[in-house]
């Protein structure tokens, strides 16, 4: 296995141990961000004449062939490596030679691997946002097709009041775009080049950090070297990111899971995004929802996972850190296959307009407009929702509805109620009316 240590070992460590410890297997998911800070580091080493120009230049060379080579086929990322970090070096060495061993000069595997992290992270967090806009577009679109469909809002699961239904996309449209405001934040907050720390305490070469976080897009230079080795702050931002997106598109997951059950029948999933049942062939499940809403949970657990390994670790560097590339990587795999499915299941769902509009004029979700009514005839509030919980009542063991009850059945609880009660619980007076108003120029259609 070829390793960057040994020199200090009589013997070599065994086969159990080199396959307990090797990372090559899952961080060669990093060899571009390991490549390129390479690149970086030798450029910086040869400007600061550490080594020499035309070693620099050779390394800068091989390193930018080698990148590419890979990027043609990923297959090259094979072979018997402890670690990334050991492949592109021992590549680097056959190509450039005794140039090829100066390339870790001034640099450690500490904080070699912070800086991979953090260029792999920042890049896979602009990644899902994007996918998080183009979701929420899709949520735009969605609401502007069936922009005139209203139905029931909820609350404690009982039908409230009237919102069309675009406004109910548009609520999660607004839980996801915090989700990219956090993303954007969590970027702005790793944005420190780890690079130059050394294994703990720095180098004794006179480096440029500066420049290598210029040459790699950093806004500047993480200064505490201990902090900057031992720091996964970064990865537990990015997996809160990855939570909170999970939380509410499970959110979203549970609401349609029962708007398309047959007792809501609010809506279908495309048979694109269905599963059937093995022994029921009637049945039509909300699999890819269901899914979701199952997968939030991983996700959440792994970041309580990443916080579990940080939480009693002393400074700096330590080999329990070697994990969070795991939880990382499953966190981030699983968010993005998420947005992926959630968009094309929201993009081909239908609306059942027809259960929709029965549904508006069921369970009394004008009973707030009724009250609202009576305080604009000069009522107080509190007497005027008594009132309205009496008619309710009253409608109840009629078994009918407010807006079907006669003039005189509804004067009997109050004197204030006069004709134009009726245009007050309609549903299309009820959307003009206060905060609703709002509802038919949200955001979500405008994205």
């Amino acid at each position: 296995m070829g390793t960057l240590w040994g020199g200090r070992f009589q013997e070599e460590a065994s086969e159990l141990m080199q396959s307990f410890n090797e990372s090559f297997s899952l961080d060669k998911r990093l060899w571009y961000e390991d490549i390129t800070a390479s690149i970086a580091h030798v450029t910086m080493l040869g400007d600061c004449e550490i080594i020499s120009k035309e070693e620099s230049e050779l390394l800068q060379q091989e390193l930018t062939t080698l990148r590419e080579a890979i990027g043609e086929d990923p297959s090259l990322l094979t072979g018997n490596y402890e670690d990334i970090h050991s492949f592109v070096e021992a590549k680097m060495i056959e190509a450039c030679g005794d140039a090829g061993k100066k390339m870790h000069t001034a640099r450690s595997r500490n904080d070699q691997v912070a800086v991979d992290m953090k260029l792999y992270v920042k890049k896979s967090l602009t990644g899902l946002s994007e996918l998080a806009q183009q979701m929420i577009k899709v949520f735009g679109a969605k609401g502007e097709a069936v922009a005139d469909v209203l139905m029931p809002a909820y609350t404690h699961l009982q039908r409230a009041q009237i919102v069309p239904f675009s406004y109910v996309l548009d609520a999660y449209a607004a839980m996801f775009e915090r989700d990219v405001k956090k993303i954007d934040q969590a970027i702005e907050l790793m944005d420190e080049n780890p690079l130059g720390a050394g294994a703990l305490a720095g180098t004794t070469y006179e480096i440029n950090r500066q420049q290598t976080a210029s040459l790699l897009g950093f806004a500047g230079v993480q200064h505490n070297t201990l902090d900057s080795v031992s720091n996964r702050d970064f990865i537990i931002d990015a997996l809160h990111c990855c939570s909170s997106l999970m939380m509410h598109m499970s959110r979203f997951a549970e609401d349609f899971i029962i708007y398309s059950s047959q007792e809501f029948n609010f809506v279908e999933l495309s048979d694109h995004f269905s599963t059937g049942s093995s022994m029921m062939p009637q049945k039509k499940n909300p699999d890819a929802l269901e899914l979701i809403r199952g997968k939030a949970a991983k996700v959440i657990s792994l970041l309580n996972a990443m916080y579990g390994t940080m939480k009693g670790l002393p400074l700096s560097y330590n080999k329990d850190m070697q994990e969070d590339k795991a939880i990382y990587f499953e966190a981030l795999d699983t968010t993005t296959a998420c947005v992926k499915i959630l968009t094309a299941v929201t993009e081909e769902l239908k609306v059942n307009e027809d259960r929709l509009k029965e549904t508006i004029h069921e369970g009394f979700l004008n009973a707030t407009e009724l009250a609202d009514y009576l305080v604009r005839k000069g009522l107080p509030f509190r007497e005027a929702h008594e009132i309205v919980g009496k008619i309710v009542v009253y409608a109840l063991e009629k078994k009918t509805q407010l807006h079907e009850l006669e003039l005189e059945e509804m004067e009997q609880f109050s004197a204030a109620i006069q004709e134009d009660v009726y245009t007050a619980l309609h549903p299309d007076t009820i959307l003009q009316q206060g905060i609703k108003k709002d509802m038919l120029h949200s955001h979500v259609k405008s994205v």
